[in-house]
């Protein structure tokens, strides 16, 4: 198995200004936005896009996270998920929800995200925004802001790590997994 790193603290740091930029434009401005991130992978990057967006347009945006665990097509009758908690304390009905996770390879994630979301309320728009977009998707499902664009087959394995869970910023990419 070989790793290599794709990524490092101060380019995934550019690339989340960088995200945070595209957002408030796309979205001419914050005022009825809101970011949800999706356990586990997309807290801090949720955290970290939260802080830039409000430095960007000196305006408090609501954010929350999301468990999606119970909406996954991959779950079977002997699993014994470990759940985690959703905290969304706002509502969302009318809002863009601009939904982030840390990559994004065959759209399954997003489309429980969008299915958990649903059962809170009906947002305005929802939009997904990922460090990595790694391609091979099986909906038809698209980040509308990715911080980085990679092809990588089934056999890679791409990693996400930031510093509130391990030692560096990184994203390593494992070929032969």
């Amino acid at each position: 198995m070989r790793k290599r790193k794709v990524m490092d603290a101060p380019g995934i740091d550019r690339v989340i200004s960088r995200m945070a930029h595209q957002i408030a434009e796309a979205n001419r401005g914050l005022e009825n936005l809101a970011l949800v991130g999706i356990r586990a992978g997309g807290v801090e990057i949720t955290n970290r896009l939260h802080k830039r967006l409000c430095a960007i347009e000196n305006l408090d945006i609501p954010v929350g996270m999301l468990d999606i665990t119970l909406y996954r097509d991959d779950l079977t009758i002997n699993d014994q998920p470990l759940l985690k908690s959703t905290e969304i304390e706002f509502d969302i009905s009318g809002k863009t929800i601009v939904l982030v996770d840390d990559v994004i390879f065959t759209g399954r994630t997003i489309r429980a995200a969008m299915d958990a979301l649903m059962d809170l309320g009906r947002p305005g728009r929802i939009e997904a925004a990922v460090l990595v977009d790694r391609g091979g998707r099986e909906l038809p499902i698209q980040a509308d802001f990715a911080g980085v664009h990679m092809d990588a087959d089934s056999s890679v394995k791409v990693i996400v790590e930031m510093t509130e869970e391990h030692s560096d910023d990184r994203v390593i990419v494992e070929e032969g997994a």
